[in-house]
């Protein structure tokens, strides 16, 4: 067996000299996030052997309880960006506030958000889990750093892009030219360039949602899921298989890879939380990602990469891949607001 692609050093210069819009202290940046992934990529394959398994005893700002492995890797994300000098300022799932790192010398041009381990309950039963990240700008002229700074829309995303840590290792990354994929090369260290330019089908006949919500959805989720379900005997003329694997970089690694549409809606069972997932650091990259793909990326009434933050942790409902799906439950939802409205 022999490596077919270029390193993601190799494509990481080659998009600076090229100039296709990647500067080159981004591209420095990409590649230590890139080193991070890396050795979050052995623990996660060493589990048990390392004792990273199990909970923490402790809770996320969310109230969500932590595993032993999403405190371990927060600390690496924290540790090793925060000696990046192209960084200003973190921001994550594990974290109340920010993280400035700039202190003592002159300030990064960019700030990263990042879910530090996505799925990190699939961790003990050993399914795929993985790591997201989103790269913004950081501001001009500021002496402090404060959260407000974060709060940009997805559109201001100059990087975005998730580590995936399953029987192989991949890092999955846009800079608004498109979406690649490499893959860890464990005999070099490296990670290698295997999913060049990847597209999403505008059509698919498979979609992942949690079942066990339905009875809270709204009345245009509850419409799109029950024609899926009635298969080609139903309105839409067509059998769709369902799947669910509870980590979102599984779940849009799969669409990515062969089409298909991802939903976590909004449901009545927290009426004041608009939705379930992070605006910031796991719709907003993951729908820079899907569009750069080809796909689409809703709330189910606005552009998820539209939607303007207000919190750090600010949640919103998902809709996410191929876009004629998405396009297919949007519409839905207009017309039951049109018809409210009405």
């Amino acid at each position: 067996m022999r490596n077919q692609g270029k390193s993601l050093t190799q494509f990481l210069n080659e998009g600076v000299r090229q100039g296709l819009g990647l500067e080159a202290d981004l591209a420095v940046l990409i590649g230590e996030i890139a080193a991070v992934c890396k050795s979050l990529s052995y623990a996660t394959r060493a589990g048990g052997l390392e004792g990273v398994l199990g909970t923490a005893g402790t809770e996320n700002v969310q109230g969500e309880t932590q595993q032993k492995l999403d405190v371990f890797a927060n600390e690496a994300m924290l540790d090793s960006l925060g000696a990046s000098e192209h960084v200003a300022g973190m921001a994550s799932e594990e974290l109340t506030d920010i993280h400035p790192v700039s202190a003592g010398r002159s300030r990064g041009r960019y700030l990263v958000v990042f879910d530090p381990l996505d799925g990190s309950s699939n961790i003990d039963v050993n399914v795929s889990v993985g790591t997201i990240f989103s790269v913004l700008p950081a501001p001009a002229g500021v002496s402090e750093l404060a959260a407000q700074h974060f709060l940009q829309p997805g559109r201001e995303q100059v990087c975005a892009g998730y580590a995936l840590y399953g029987p192989s290792t991949m890092l999955v990354l846009t800079t608004g030219n498109g979406v690649d994929g490499f893959t860890l090369d464990p005999r070099v260290g490296e990670f290698i360039l295997t999913h060049p330019q990847r597209r999403i089908p505008a059509d698919t006949r498979e979609f992942a949602i949690n079942m066990s919500n339905q009875r809270f959805w709204e009345p245009p989720m509850q419409r799109y899921i029950q024609e899926c379900l009635e298969g080609s005997s139903g309105p839409r003329g067509k059998d769709f298989n369902m799947r669910w694997v509870a980590s979102m970089v599984a779940e849009i690694h799969r669409v990515l890879i062969r089409g298909g549409i991802f939903m976590y809606p909004y449901d009545s069972r927290e009426p004041k939380r608009p939705g379930r997932l992070r605006l910031m650091y796991e719709a907003s990259p993951m729908a820079m990602l899907v569009e750069q793909a080809g796909g689409s990326a809703s709330t189910g009434y606005k552009q998820i990469l539209d939607v303007q933050p207000d919190d750090l942790h600010q949640r919103v409902p998902v809709i996410l891949g191929s876009r004629n799906e998405v396009t297919q439950v949007t519409s839905y939802h207009t017309q039951t607001a049109a018809d409210a409205a009405n």
